[in-house]
């Protein structure tokens, strides 16, 4: 029998111990607001892979590795457009209330090359992410308590693995409240369009790294960046996208999708 969902997260905390250590003692940053326990991003896909080997073996690892290359299962053009541009466009509505509450927020310089790489870095990163959180652990969770509630759930655990690198980069108490209603509703969202596109590992490493690129390339390098914006916003599109699925349930969709 394969490992609950809940001896994955517990191992992936245990995992990640060395890179809040590393971030704690050292103070470094790999990126603007990213400090270097971001790093503990292979933490999830080590997890997966240490309790498949365990239960299925080498054929399960592999089996497990490839969904970071199953592109083919999200289908229509359309489903690659909504996980491209949904966070840029939540990005650009939060430009706009800013500005309409007078905050001087320039405009962003996007340079492609630069902005390329750093796109290909976020997803290899959110790829090591998503094996795990996706690939291993949101499927079971869905056949226990149906798709939104699995959402919740990955969602709120997700946003608590990150509380000690947010620590780590001096975010107060409340800019981390605000960024869990985002990152929770970041999840519903993610898990929404995961049983659209034909549950594609490779779909939600793509969503993943369009927001980590969405913010870091908000000006300037994030800091113009605020959760108190960006996470209602967020949170009323995944409601929109619950009510939506809700009357129109795609068809082989997990249940309370």
């Amino acid at each position: 029998m394969p490992p609950k969902p809940v001896t994955f997260f517990g191992l992936v905390f245990v995992l990640s111990i060395p890179f809040w250590v590393l971030g704690s003692a050292t103070g470094a940053s790999l990126l603007p607001g990213l400090p270097i326990a971001a790093l503990m991003a292979l933490c999830p896909v080590l997890a997966a892979l240490i309790l498949t080997l365990r239960s299925d073996g080498t054929k399960g690892a592999g089996a497990l590795l490839a969904r970071a290359f199953d592109a083919r299962r999200i289908g229509v053009p359309g489903w690659w457009t909504a996980l491209l541009v949904i966070v840029p466009a939540v990005s650009a509505a939060c430009v706009l209330v800013l500005r309409g509450q007078g905050v001087a927020v320039p405009p962003p310089r996007i340079e492609v090359v630069p902005t390329l790489a750093l796109g290909a870095l976020f997803l290899v990163g959110a790829l090591c992410e998503e094996l795990g959180w996706s690939g291993y652990a949101i499927d079971p969770l869905q056949a226990r308590w149906g798709a939104l509630r699995a959402s919740l759930i990955l969602g709120a655990v997700w946003a608590v693995w990150h509380f000690i690198p947010l620590l780590q980069a001096e975010r107060s108490i409340a800019w981390i409240a605000w960024w869990t209603l985002g990152t929770v509703a970041t999840r519903v969202q993610m898990v929404w369009l995961f049983n659209r596109t034909g549950r594609s590992v490779f779909g939600q490493a793509l969503f993943h790294a369009a927001a980590n690129l969405s913010w870091q390339l908000f000006p300037v390098q994030g800091s113009f960046w605020d959760p108190r914006v960006y996470g209602p916003i967020m949170a009323l599109t995944a409601l929109a996208m619950v009510i939506g699925g809700a009357r129109r349930p795609s068809p082989g969709s997990p249940r309370a999708a």
